[in-house]
């Protein structure tokens, strides 16, 4: 665990809490490490959870696969970012999503009624993780509004512009990098592999944008 300290301590969850307190705080948490291979589930629809996660090392993707096994990403998870916690505060009900392992990855699991219970000495900074797992909600719920946004567009061009649009925003620059390769980024769209290759080199053969991998930019 205390390899992974930088990434905790850095982590929304933890914000505002130093860096000595939260190795008390984690024995509290009634937490638990796991090691994933590439693909492996970490979570799996339609099961039940009582931890909700952190990525410590890795990359990770919150997915939902229909019944023809068709795979529509719904977010990507980076270390020190938190996933399943909305089904851990909805209590009893099953995951909707799947939770897989992008890269090789390992995992911090936290009992959820640890991290939603204050303690019985209700501790100022257990107080804070549950602050500060509402603003984690709010952004993740602020986010997927973002998506609908994006997938809403009808063809393919306004939904790849309107997201890289949103993610050149998001870094104040008109460079930026994109947590996607191409398939993942056809599954987060909604829209085929090669019909989205194929619109982004028509858009960067106009002039509007340009890209090397996952690393694009805006022509304005």
């Amino acid at each position: 665990m205390r390899e992974n300290i930088d990434v905790i301590k850095n982590s929304r969850l933890f914000a505002g809490i130093a860096e000595e307190s939260i190795a008390a705080m984690l024995n509290c948490l009634s937490v638990r490490c796991e090691k994933f291979s590439k693909n492996d589930f970490i979570m799996r629809d339609g099961k039940h959870t009582d931890s909700l996660g952190m990525l410590l090392s890795g990359a990770a993707l919150v997915i939902r696969e229909d019944y023809m096994g068709n795979r529509n990403i719904i977010a990507n998870v980076a270390p020190g970012e938190i996933f399943a916690e909305s089904y851990v505060c909805a209590e009893g009900a099953p995951l909707g999503v799947s939770v897989t392992a992008a890269k090789p990855s390992s995992v911090m699991f936290l009992g959820a009624r640890r991290v939603l219970s204050v303690c019985s000495s209700a501790c100022e900074f257990h107080l804070r993780i549950v602050r500060n797992l509402l603003s984690v909600l709010a952004e993740k719920n602020l986010s997927f509004s973002d998506k609908l946004t994006h997938v809403a567009y009808r063809t393919i061009r306004g939904k790849v512009l309107s997201y890289l649009h949103a993610r050149s925003q998001a870094a104040g620059a008109d460079e930026f990098e994109i947590p996607f390769d191409r398939q993942e980024l056809a599954d987060y769209l909604f829209v085929d592999r090669s019909a989205l290759s194929a619109e982004l080199g028509k858009l960067r053969a106009e002039g509007l944008i340009d890209f090397r991998k996952n690393r694009f930019s805006l022509k304005r």
